[in-house]
């Protein structure tokens, strides 16, 4: 059972960027509502719609989709287009005040919530929160300030970013925005029975972090007693042992061949080539286009690959087996919770070699990266060595002097994002942050095609 955590505050309280700051802690999701909100009257402001007019906002929401996309830092996206600075003006701040109190908004925007917190540990501000969205939240914290406070902090905020309000309008927009939440029909601003007070008035933004984590601390302290379930132990590589340097020197040789040849035959480019480690025991993590794409990665690899592959080809003719075991493959039976093909990861991983891991598990055929599965995560938190994410991007399917793209992007280590154990949610943030990676690497040259 995932831990929700519902902080409700007035306009301006901090809620946001306290909120960031405890889930970053704690390691959990954080979900801004009120950026959803301003998402639907920033389009309903630029498309021309007066948020004041209820039968023309429920008429623009048909139109609407919105997304969050959160590894870290929670980025809005309005039909693709990411908005998340675009929705921070006083302007915004009014129009969500006056669409929020529409129940089909609402609505719209509550199945939203819900999933996200029926899947992840998070913390969700908001208004509502607490009584509306989330009422069986096992923490509910009603965070607010003077309104003077917090006039003077958005006054801030707003200076840097270069507007022109002045505090007399930002502490007007905060009081009239106290006043439509409190008094709105439909989920007024209110503090949930249950839920416990911090008044950040004279606290800082970190003292008042810590204030929260210490209450989702204390509140869940009998979950977290429970002793975490490891899928499998941490078992470091030790990197102290080197490749054959016999076959290392017929690896090299037969390397620049298949380079030249590549280069031939394809019109193949390859960037950031200077974050590909020297050494081996590596993880290799790519986006899955092609049959060739262990070969386009080995290219610029000093260290000869092994790499996963389906049992079925394992089955074809034995000239076939033999070639792609020659090669580095071997056998992973998917579907079937296949725990050895982890142990001979690791063993792959000592022996000097580097590995590639195709997260998706199967080609894509238009060229968009899925969701990912978690085996990679766990192969590389086991052995806790460096994660090299790899993008490979061409149009269509594979011909001759097609352009081909392989970018290499910058190592990370499971330690560096806090990932020191095979614990689910340890493997699901690895998980995600190599996906994130993979996909900005691939998604810049879709952008091109």
């Amino acid at each position: 059972m995932s831990i929700n955590v519902a902080l409700d505050g007035p306009s301006g309280a901090g809620k946001s960027t306290i909120a960031k700051m405890a889930a970053a802690g704690l390691g959990f999701v954080y979900v801004d509502t009120g950026a959803m909100y301003r998402t639907i009257a920033y389009y309903c402001i630029k498309e021309g719609a007066d948020v004041s007019d209820a039968q023309a906002v429920k008429a623009a929401l048909a139109n609407i989709d919105i997304s969050l996309k959160n590894e870290g830092t929670q980025q809005v996206f309005l039909n693709g287009e990411n908005v998340s600075d675009l929705i921070r003006t006083p302007e915004i701040s009014m129009g969500a005040s006056k669409v929020s109190a529409i129940p089909e908004v609402r609505a719209f925007l509550l199945d939203l919530q819900k999933d996200i917190a029926a899947n992840n540990d998070i913390i969700m501000d908001g208004r509502d929160i607490g009584t509306v969205v989330l009422p069986d939240a096992q923490v509910k914290i009603f965070l607010t300030a003077s309104a003077e406070e917090r006039a003077n902090r958005r006054f801030k905020e707003l200076q840097e970013k270069g507007d022109p309000s002045t505090y007399e309008e930002v502490l007007a927009d905060i009081n009239q925005r106290d006043y439509n939440d409190i008094h709105r029909d439909i989920a007024p601003l209110r503090q949930a029975e249950d839920a416990v007070l911090v008044d950040s008035s004279s606290l800082t933004l970190e003292q008042t972090a810590e204030e929260i984590m210490r209450i989702i601390n204390e509140k869940t302290a009998k979950k977290k007693e429970r002793k975490v379930r490891e899928l499998m132990p941490v078992r470091p590589i030790s990197k102290s042992r080197r490749y054959n340097p016999v076959k290392l020197v017929f690896y090299t040789i037969l390397r620049y061949i298949v380079m030249g040849l590549y280069h031939i035959y394809y019109d193949i480019h390859f960037e950031g080539t200077e974050n590909v480690p020297k050494d081996g025991g590596n993880v290799f993590a790519s986006n899955h286009r092609s049959y060739q794409d262990p070969v386009f990665i080995a290219i610029h690899t000093r260290t000869p690959l092994s790499y996963m592959a389906k049992e079925e080809l394992f089955k074809q003719n034995v000239l076939f087996t033999a070639l792609i075991k020659f090669f580095g493959a071997f056998p992973v039976s998917r579907g079937k919770g296949d725990t050895a093909v982890i142990d001979t990861s690791i063993e792959k991983l000592e022996m000097g070699r580097n590995l590639v891991i195709f997260p998706e598990g199967t080609r894509s055929k238009d060229g968009k990266v899925g969701a990912g599965k978690t085996g990679v995560a766990l192969v590389a938190a086991v052995a806790q060595t460096r994660i090299v994410p790899v993008g490979i991007v061409f149009e269509g399917s594979l011909k001759f002097r097609r352009r081909v793209t392989v970018r290499y992007g910058t190592p990370l280590t499971p330690a560096e994002i806090g990932v020191t154990g095979t614990d689910p949610r340890s493997l699901k943030k690895l998980k995600l942050k190599i996906m994130e990676d993979i996909t900005n690497l691939v998604e810049k040259d879709v952008n091109k095609l």
